[in-house]
């Protein structure tokens, strides 16, 4: 038996779908914009993208990693540098992936977060 939109009802699913995960999506971006006061910040930005976004989520709230929505508010700069330099618990070490003045920007703007 056909259901009742047949293959129209599956492509119209997968546009509602769509839209639907671009507008959070667009949302979730809206967190990092608004966090971007400095040149730095921008570049902070740029790098949590390429990054930190897959685990940490566009809106901080965390997937695979935990939130950091107020991670400074939980961890000092130098926790902060120590986490990411070094990796812990499942997160990896970016000591050989970003220079130390990367390494600062991501520190500055993650401990601005409380």
């Amino acid at each position: 038996m056909r259901q009742k939109y047949g293959k129209y009802g599956f492509v119209i699913g997968l546009i509602v779908l769509l839209l639907m995960s671009a507008c959070g999506l667009k949302k979730d971006d809206n967190v990092l914009q608004a966090s971007i006061t400095t040149s730095a910040d921008r570049d902070a930005v740029d790098l949590y993208k390429q990054l930190c976004i897959a685990c940490h989520a566009s809106d901080l709230s965390g997937r695979v990693g935990p939130s950091l929505q107020a991670v400074g508010s939980r961890l000092t700069e130098e926790q902060l540098l120590a986490v990411i330099r070094d990796g812990s618990k499942g997160m990896p070490s970016y000591q050989n992936r970003l220079s130390h003045e990367e390494l600062d920007v991501v520190v500055q703007w993650l401990v601005k977060f409380k």
